[in-house]
């Protein structure tokens, strides 16, 4: 991106660093950190002398604002968001925000609607339909 351009999320102007990288839902990161917690009291009688208190933090956070529990949930969360054709950081937004109707999401990732690539109503209505379904079931 150019020093001339001025970054927008809302029109998916955020450079090139940020439209190519991988990002996570909190519910992806609290499976991470779940995982890293149970290698780390396997490895020790007492897990907390080896966790920092930036890992606790960060596991308390992400367990607390994750929408999703269980590791199959948040496999089809993101099956479903990926099928969208979103940016990373819309998909992250979207899983993690778990808005309920289309005005919503549109508030949320206004980008959703820019020109070139906007995504019918329909359409973002059936993606927020089936998150709806995984939460409700999960």
């Amino acid at each position: 991106m150019s020093a001339e351009e001025e970054e927008n999320a809302a029109e998916l102007k955020i450079g090139e660093e940020f439209l190519k990288a991988k990002c996570l839902m909190n519910c992806e990161v609290a499976l991470i950190l779940d995982r890293r917690l149970e290698q780390l009291q396997q490895m020790s009688d007492d897990p907390t002398n080896q966790m920092s208190q930036v890992f606790e933090k960060s596991h308390q956070y992400v367990k607390r604002f994750s929408r999703y529990k269980n590791q199959d949930a948040v496999k089809q969360v993101r099956e479903i968001l990926s099928r969208n054709k979103l940016a990373e950081f819309e998909l992250c937004v979207l899983g993690n925000l778990c808005p309920e109707t289309v005005e919503e999401a549109i508030a949320m990732v206004p980008s959703l609607k820019t020109k070139g690539r906007s995504l019918e109503d329909d359409a973002i209505e059936k993606m927020l339909n089936d998150l709806s379904l995984i939460k409700k079931f999960e």
